[in-house]
């Protein structure tokens, strides 16, 4: 091994020399070269400040969506006017974050390369979407369109203009896959309450959702294929429930199914009939 340690302190900083300190010394202070690398250096600090004044923006969009969720899954009941009051809340609070949070990120990618700061925001943004979509599903049996949502995170004002929130599709189709797996635990939520019915419903729903999924090419995509593998999860388990209500509801009482259900085990890479 070489006995060479290079000129360090005990500490293993490197130690300026006496020719580099006399380089410091004389240098000229209005070089161009030392301009410019203190333009670069300014840049890149604002750069990481608003990358991480987006990531704790996000960060709370993302606890407070997941409150919404929390409070949508309390509309589980037969009381129309308790429903309907908590579907409008949850809108209130979506449309704040829309209107504070997300008005703000957008803000702060004006003028930027929004690209550069997407992954920032993206957990945020999906999280959003999983609530909204499940907000939606609740009130009208369906959810809007990626372009509908778009429009939400357009804004304008004196200052600024017209601006928006940058919303790749590829979030939308993330906060879907999320979506169905909330509707998952309603199907066994409304089971317990003994509300077959809609497990039908939730079951047909999800299994469209997924015959999307399965049209969808994405070579190299780790996450969407994750979530696809979860989405088929969620839909096992919801056909294991429509099946257990159909064959088996006559012979075991209804607020038994569920242990029926838990007990069983659901294989998530059957083949589901598509080529």
């Amino acid at each position: 091994m070489s006995k060479f340690r290079g000129n360090r302190n005990k500490r293993g900083k490197p130690v300026v020399g006496d020719k580099a300190k006399e380089t410091l010394e004389n240098m000229d202070e209005d070089n161009p070269v030392l301009v410019m690398f203190r333009q670069y250096s300014t840049e890149l600090d604002n750069k990481h400040d608003r990358y991480e004044r987006i990531v704790k923006l996000s960060r709370d969009v993302t606890i407070e969506a997941k409150r919404i969720i929390f409070l949508l899954h309390n509309t589980n009941t037969d009381i129309e006017s308790k429903k309907k009051s908590i579907i409008e809340e949850a809108e209130n609070r979506l449309q704040t974050l829309v209107e504070s949070n997300f008005k703000t990120i957008a803000k702060e990618l004006h003028n930027q390369d929004a690209y550069q700061y997407h992954r920032a925001y993206t957990a945020g943004l999906q999280e959003f979407i999983e609530a909204l979509t499940f907000c939606q599903f609740l009130k009208n049996t369906s959810i809007e369109s990626w372009a509908n949502i778009d429009k939400l995170l357009k804004y304008r004002d004196d200052e600024l203009g017209e601006y928006n929130l940058l919303f790749p599709q590829y979030d939308f189709i993330l906060g879907i896959a999320d979506f169905t797996g909330e509707l998952m635990r309603r199907c066994i939520n409304t089971l317990g309450v003994g509300n077959v019915e809609e497990c039908f419903k939730l079951c047909d729903f999800v299994r469209h959702i997924n015959t999307g999924f399965l049209g969808l090419i994405s070579p190299g995509n780790k996450e969407i294929s994750r979530k696809a593998y979860v989405l088929r999860q969620s839909l096992a388990k919801m056909e294991l429930v429509c099946y257990n209500i159909q064959i088996r509801g006559t012979e075991i009482p209804k607020h038994m199914l569920i242990s029926v259900i838990e007990s069983s085990d659901v294989n998530p890479d059957d083949d589901e009939g598509f080529f």
